[in-house]
Parts: structure tokens; sequence; C-alpha cells
């Protein structure tokens, strides 16, 4: 089955889940691309399509949107989906923060709706990974979590 991960990353962070995704894949017809490098013809004859961004004021980074946005409707018909982002935990911030977290969300979630929207199934709930500080690092265990994320959800569907 061949499988692509999109991602985008600010710091690094999501770079480093989304490779520890790859990893936990581990099949040679996977396929791993920054979204700069990412083109919608990559879309083309793919079972499983991951893709992740930092959580960026409640929503994805601008630069995935703007390719999010260039995939034509029902283009993912067929294809099985599955989203991640990277964020702070609720539980260690200050009560106004959590509030807003609560507020405006993450990533995640709003990338599978847009991905549904253009036809793609999603498979696993959007799954979130955490950082420390905005800059990083991933708390501990994020990297084998991510790795076990990715095994799980391509042995989903094979």
């Amino acid at each position: 089955m061949r499988t692509l991960i999109i991602y985008d990353s600010l710091h690094g962070n999501t770079k480093e889940i989304a490779e520890a995704i790859y990893n936990g894949i581990a099949q040679p017809d996977t396929k791993i691309l920054p979204v700069e490098k990412a083109i919608t013809d990559d879309l083309k004859d793919i079972k499983l399509l991951i893709v992740g961004s930092p959580t960026h004021g409640g929503t994805a980074k601008p630069t995935l949107l703007d390719f999010l946005k260039r995939i034509q409707k029902d283009s993912l018909v067929g294809i099985k989906i599955a989203t991640f982002d990277t964020r702070f935990l609720e539980e260690k911030q200050k009560v106004a923060l959590r509030l807003l977290m609560k507020t405006i969300g993450y990533a995640a979630p709003k990338i599978a709706k847009i991905l549904e929207s253009k036809g793609g199934e999603l498979i696993v709930k959007p799954e979130g990974f955490f950082v420390k500080k905005a800059e990083g690092p991933l708390l501990n265990g994020e990297i084998q979590r991510a790795k076990e994320w990715g095994k799980s959800v391509y042995n989903n569907i094979s």
C-alpha cells in the first residue's frame, strides 16, 4: 500500500514526529515530504495520507492550509486519512491559556475536516503530540508514541 506523510513544521518538533511516524510504519512504499516540497500530484495512487502541522493559532500553519486548499474536491475519494499536530499539554498551562486552547482548538481536527471535505476517509481520531514550549523540545516519550501511532494507523488498514 502506498502511504504519504506530509508535514509542516516551525521549530522542528512536527518534523520529528512525522519522521517517527514514518519509522513506525517502516514500509518501503511510504514517502515523507515537508509541505514545501509537496505537490498535489503526490496524492495520486496513494492509499493512506497522513498530514500533520504544529498548532498555530488553533489551526495548521498557513503553508499547510494553502496546500490543502489546492487539493481538488473529491480527489481523496478512496483514500484513508489520519492527521496529527504538535501542541502544548493543556494541564501544564495557566488557566487563561487552557481556556483559550479549549476555545480555539488544535490543528489536527481541522486538518481532518478539510481532508474529509475533499473525499478522504478518516480512519483514526486526530492525534496530538506534546511539546514543552513552542520551540520544543517534545515531551519525553513522544517520539516513541508517534512511532507506535504510525504503526497502528498503518496496521489499521493493511
